[in-house]
């Protein structure tokens, strides 16, 4: 009796991989399935590398800077009572142009000049705390109240640090120098100085007390009216 036979395929070695049906698999095949892999491996280090060094960088520099904040808690001073109505406010905003010459030198050598913006505002009041007994006065019928106020006045201008800023400067090169040697440069204390008196001087020469002694005005007469009264009449310290 004929024995029968039969072929058997041994497994492929490692690395050497295999089609469908048994056949082995080409060589550039196997190397680039070699290629990929390797690639993939390169990038993985890469990026391994790549985060390790920016973590060692944010936490190990030693020129980074950071800030810490450690400020005392906040004091109460003082407290006072209000005393007067807000009656109007004016927003102002100026371009201060300082120029420092010096006496005998080009300014390419000593002199700066400064642009600055000064942006603020500016409250009109009209302070209560200051009328007379008799600034109030009714009459007999009880149908007419006369009231005697001063007139309004300014706050201090107060500039908003947000949209205050130096917009453009020239120094010459000592001036350069001085700021780079100096432990304080020079600061922006005198034109926050100068932007304030200017837009004061605005203030004082604009509508806005006017505008502030009408809203006071229609304030008092919409409250009396309120209370009863049918007229209401208004008269400032410099009216007979």
């Amino acid at each position: 009796m004929d024995r029968q036979t039969r072929s058997v395929s041994a497994p492929a070695p490692d690395g050497a991989g295999a089609q469908a049906g048994g056949q082995p698999l080409p060589a550039s095949a196997r190397r680039s399935g070699r290629g990929w892999r390797w690639l993939a491996g390169l990038l993985a280090v890469v990026l391994i590398l790549g985060v390790g060094a920016r973590l060692a960088y944010t936490y190990l520099n030693p020129l980074g800077e950071q800030s810490i904040d450690r400020s005392g808690p906040v004091l109460l001073q003082s407290m006072q009572n209000l005393s007067r109505f807000e009656a109007a406010t004016g927003n102002f905003q100026v371009v201060v142009d300082l120029e420092k010459d010096a006496n005998f030198l080009p300014d390419a050598i000593k002199g700066t000049r400064t642009l600055f913006v000064g942006a603020g505002n500016v409250d009109a009041y009209v302070d209560f705390s200051s009328l007379p007994k008799d600034a109030i006065t009714v009459s007999a019928d009880r149908k007419t109240v006369t009231v005697r106020l001063p007139h309004a006045a300014l706050e201090k201008p107060n500039l908003d640090n947000k949209r205050s800023y130096v917009f453009a400067q020239q120094r010459g090169i000592f001036d350069r120098i001085s700021d780079v040697l100096s432990s304080s440069p020079q600061n922006q204390q005198e034109l926050y100085l100068l932007a304030e008196r200017k837009i004061g001087e605005a203030a004082v020469a604009s509508d806005l007390r006017n505008r502030a002694d009408q809203n006071t005005k229609a304030m008092l007469e919409g409250m009396l009216k309120s209370l009863g009264f049918t007229t209401v009449v208004i008269k400032y310290d410099d009216q007979p």
